[in-house]
């Protein structure tokens, strides 16, 4: 089944003035994570994705704002640590019009700042924490790293769904394409902390007080309602974040520090006067062009400085996986059977045990478990055959019913052979009232009729938790025992 994803993002901001020296008096080291892949290709797979965000998504191209950012951006990068500088990347900075608390930071330093962050910090330290703690990320190469990890993935075929992971298709609604390139977007907690950690020493470094690092999550957290802002979806807590940053902050002590400037006053003032930014779920319904200040707009698809899907710098895109040019059969892979072991897994409110032979792929606000040979990314879309996948998605009804209407509305749009099979189920997910429904729909992958069950139930926060349960027709029997073992282990948090 073609899967795509909701909300969007991750997070970043701007600062500038000058530094203060610091003392440093019991710093913790971090250590960058093994990785196989060079700095030229975090390069490399950074300025792909970034020519796609640039294109579809709406750049704010305010001169003051995004000099303002720019100059902010390179304070801070000159201050990363020499053991983290990498002469390859090229860090840049532009500014996103949209009022989501939000931005991010592809391999190479390419940074997207959300409009709505900027207007969301309480002063220049608090967004200089932002942006530290992204580029952090970028400077320990945290997204190839996690590429590695899906093993039986090239890195070049990681590109392709970032984008979707950060906004989706422009008019199919805010289920996004969940696609590997959320590994360049959404980090494991313990790379979380590195960032938290190396993010306080670039901004001491920088003349910042790393003290408003740890107070922008609690602005994020006052400021993002019941859901919470999309940056702390995709940036886990590791625990105890607030103490264990204010700690390494006092082991920095930076004098005279920058807490705020005129600049970011004048910014702030220039966005409040600015027509109000659209949310991304807006964004993503939208199927216009963007329309960008200053009267420009982004060209249209035969526009030559944007390749279309055949353009040679994205041979995965049509070369890779050339399911027109070979009959269904060949297209078939081996599938691991469900081991009778199964392991635990924490998301940020749920949690769930699969069967142990099952891979973990995580998209910006979903992860799918899969076995082996179950699933690849067609034509920049995640497609999976046999496996669950466990999301939330905001609704705009607080009725289950209502919602989870909309919800198979998105997917039948998103897969046009889904079909459904019969009415609605009342069950029992997470120890909640949920419903279920079965579907059937022809796999993009193999051609093959294959069982789609989607179980449904409402969160406190007014979004709905979803989870669907896939495998091909002819094997969903041997499927469904696995299925129900799996459902039985849900336990919902929020």
């Amino acid at each position: 089944m073609r899967t795509r994803s909701l909300r969007a993002g991750v997070s970043a901001l701007l600062l500038i003035s000058l530094a203060a020296p610091i003392r440093v008096l019991g710093e913790t080291r971090v250590i960058a994570p093994k990785n196989p892949y060079s700095p030229s290709k975090d390069v490399q797979l950074g300025q792909q994705a970034a020519s796609e965000v640039e294109r579809k998504m709406p750049m704010l191209r305010d001169s003051e704002v995004e000099s303002y950012v720019q100059r902010v951006g390179r304070r801070l990068a000159e201050a990363i640590p020499p053991e983290f500088q990498h002469p390859e990347f090229r860090y840049s900075y532009r500014v996103v019009d949209a009022r989501d608390i939000n931005a991010f930071a592809l391999p190479g330093g390419f940074t997207f700042v959300n409009r709505g962050l900027i207007e969301a910090a309480k002063n220049e330290g608090e967004m200089a924490g932002a942006i530290a703690h992204e580029i952090s990320h970028v400077a320990l190469r945290h997204g190839t790293a996690q590429v590695a990890k899906a093993q039986k993935y090239q890195v070049g075929s990681a590109a392709v769904g970032i984008l979707g992971a950060i906004l989706g298709a422009p008019g199919l609604g805010q289920l996004g394409q969940a696609g590997i390139g959320a590994y360049f977007l959404k980090f494991s907690r313990e790379y979380e902390k590195q960032a938290d950690i190396l993010g306080a020493h670039i901004m001491a470094n920088a003349g910042y007080d790393p003290h408003d690092l740890a107070n922008m999550f609690r602005t994020l957290e006052q400021q993002g309602g019941s859901g919470g802002p999309q940056w702390l979806s995709d940036h886990p807590n590791p625990g105890n974040r607030y103490d264990y940053i204010n700690r390494e902050a006092d082991a920095l002590q930076v004098r005279n520090a920058i807490r705020n400037t005129n600049d970011f006053t004048h910014v702030q003032a220039l966005l409040r006067d600015m027509p109000r930014a659209r949310s991304m779920s807006e964004i993503s319904r939208s199927g216009q062009r963007y329309p960008q200040r200053g009267g420009q707009r982004y060209p249209d698809n035969n526009d030559q400085r944007y390749p279309d899907q055949r353009d040679q710098r994205y041979p995965d895109r049509d070369d890779r996986y050339p399911e027109d040019r070979y009959p269904q059969q060949q297209r078939r892979q081996q599938v691991e059977s469900p081991s009778a072991r199964f392991r635990n897994f924490n998301g940020n409110y749920f949690r769930i045990s699969v069967p142990e032979n099952w891979r973990e792929l995580p998209s910006n606000d979903s992860v799918t478990f899969a076995p082996e040979g179950a699933y690849r990314e067609v034509q920049g879309q995640f497609v999976f055959t046999h496996g669950i996948q466990v999301g939330a998605v905001r609704s705009q009804s607080s009725s289950l019913r209502s919602a989870t209407d909309d919800l198979v509305r998105e997917l039948t749009q998103g897969n046009p052979n889904l079909r459904r099979n019969g009415s609605y189920q009342r069950e029992t997910l997470g120890r909640r009232d949920g419903l279920s429904v079965s579907m059937t729909n022809i796999s993009e992958l193999t051609g093959r009729p294959e069982q789609v069950t989607v179980y449904t139930t409402m969160l406190r926060s007014g979004e709905l938790f979803y989870l669907f349960a896939v495998s091909p027709q002819d094997e969903s029997q041997n499927y469904q025992h696995i299925f129900t073992a799996v459902l039985g282990t849900v336990s919902v948090n929020d």
